[in-house]
């Protein structure tokens, strides 16, 4: 699983208000909150979005510019966004997906004896698989 960061530029918008945000390594990357925190949190989401865009089709990822060789004019500033693949999909794919699956007989009969929830018990086997820490 991917964890990524990207240097993020945050422009205010005195006039009206809130901050602007690109991300000079990702073509047309951009987002706005009203606040800082809301311009952050959306700057996330537009990362999120396009790095996982890119991965869909098969794109390789950018790589990241030093954030020391960006110069933010004005009262622009950097930022690092980080892009968390196991926390973005938690967040935006939530839908439950329905499997079918083949187990033997015998395991079937001791879990349902034993009262075992099978999506339950299947969700941690697969976590525990892709070594995934039960993110909130």
């Amino acid at each position: 699983m991917n964890k990524l960061i990207y240097p993020a530029i945050f422009h205010p918008e005195p006039k009206v208000g809130g901050y602007s945000v690109y991300f000079p390594d990702l073509l047309g990357c951009v987002t706005e909150g009203d606040t800082l925190q809301e311009a952050f949190k959306m700057a996330e989401d537009a990362l999120g979005l396009y790095l996982y865009s890119l991965k869909e089709d098969g794109e390789p990822f950018p790589l990241a510019s030093n954030p020391s060789n960006l110069k933010p004019k004005g009262d622009d500033f950097t930022a690092l966004v980080e892009w968390d693949e196991v926390v973005y999909l938690k967040r935006v794919d939530t839908k439950s997906v329905k499997k079918t699956l083949t187990i033997p007989g015998w395991l079937d009969t001791l879990a349902k004896e034993r009262n075992i929830n099978f999506s339950r018990a299947l969700q941690k086997a697969l976590m525990d698989a892709l070594d995934i820490r039960d993110i909130a």
